[in-house]
């Protein structure tokens, strides 16, 4: 087997499904794993106050933050400021969200694997109060 090279200019950007995200978010399919490799990535990036719903990953996350910045917070736990240059684990199966400030846009890379099929499970929208909430307990 050779290579694969997707060449800069070629990999297709969409919009962030309204299911599973608020606001505006792009996101570019970097890698989709194939058997036997587990591991997908992509670029995703949020406009401000854009963010995910609450989801979880079965084998966990990797973001590595490339522009701007964000917010990230655990079921139960307070928000954290993320900004370019921070690299976040998410262990398996810890309930999330992620996105942009309410001023600033935010870019990230997301590396995941994929269990049966699956590298996310998505469950509820975060509310603009919590989001609100998490914004005012960041700053």
């Amino acid at each position: 087997m050779d290579l694969i090279i997707r060449k800069n200019g070629t990999i297709p950007f969409t919009k962030g499904d309204p299911k599973y995200f608020t606001g505006n978010v792009i996101v570019e399919q970097l890698y989709e794993a194939n058997e036997p490799s587990r591991v997908s990535s992509a670029v995703v990036t949020f406009e401000p106050s854009a963010r995910t719903n609450w989801h979880y990953h079965p084998l966990g996350q990797l973001l590595v933050v490339i522009y701007g910045t964000g917010l990230i917070q655990t079921w139960g736990s307070p928000p954290r400021k993320i900004k370019a240059g921070d690299v976040i684990w998410t262990p398996p199966n810890v309930k999330h969200w992620h996105g942009a400030t309410a001023t600033t846009a935010m870019t990230h890379i997301a590396i995941q694997e994929k269990l049966n099929g699956k590298t996310v499970e998505w469950l509820e929208k975060v509310s603009d109060k919590e989001y609100e909430e998490a914004q005012s307990a960041s700053d």
